[in-house]
């Protein structure tokens, strides 16, 4: 059975909808991802040196690097489906 005119503009722009939602997410997610990785690596490194007057950044060992990356990719993904929600 042919679609009318009305039923493939809703269609296609539901679909142009449910993409840009997803692109949303994607690139929110990402930005936050690898700028907080940053952020991140500045705090393990006060945590490590907290009892130092001066701060030195220290790069983390690959398990804590392991941890830092994997906790952050959850926060990003949180992240960017509240920004997809709430634009």
């Amino acid at each position: 059975m042919p679609m009318n005119l009305k039923e493939i503009l809703v269609n296609s722009r539901m679909f142009f909808i449910q993409q840009n939602g997803f692109k949303v997410v994607m690139i929110s997610a990402i930005i936050y991802l690898f700028v907080n990785l940053f952020e991140n690596i500045i705090y393990y490194s006060i945590g490590r040196h907290s009892n130092q007057k001066k701060l030195q950044i220290e790069i983390p060992t690959s398990k804590d690097w392991i941890k830092i990356i994997l906790i952050t990719i959850f926060f990003a993904f949180i992240q960017g489906i509240l920004t997809w929600e709430f634009e």
